[in-house]
């Protein structure tokens, strides 16, 4: 039943810094035309699957804001800014969801 803490650490060798004999100077910034690093992909897929999915989620979600301030508006309250606002809110939330399900980032085409 011996402990961990009882034993003597053994020395640790640590290695030195290297000696610089000028100072450190800074990377040179890019140029203007100077070619950047290629594009990344998109984090999401924009399968049909994951936009029904986030799509539905986010009408779910707007709908149960949007229900959960108008349930003291249907007891008679009068509305407040909060309620007001989270309302707004909740309707703000379904149509980013709806926007999701019909036309998903990078698939709209611009008119020229």
């Amino acid at each position: 039943m011996g402990s961990f803490g009882s034993k003597l650490f053994e020395p640790v060798k640590v290695a030195a810094p290297p000696e610089v004999s000028s100072p450190a100077e800074p990377a040179p910034l890019a140029a203007p035309g100077a070619p950047t690093s290629p594009e990344q992909a998109p984090v999401f897929n924009n399968c049909w699957s994951c936009r029904v999915l986030s799509g539905s989620g986010l009408i779910g979600a707007g709908g149960y804001v949007y229900w959960v301030a108008r349930k003291p508006m249907k007891l008679g309250y009068p509305p407040g800014p909060g309620t007001i606002t989270q309302m707004v809110i909740g309707i703000s939330i379904a149509c980013w969801g709806v926007i999701i399900l019909s036309d998903p980032k990078g698939k709209a085409i611009r008119a020229a």
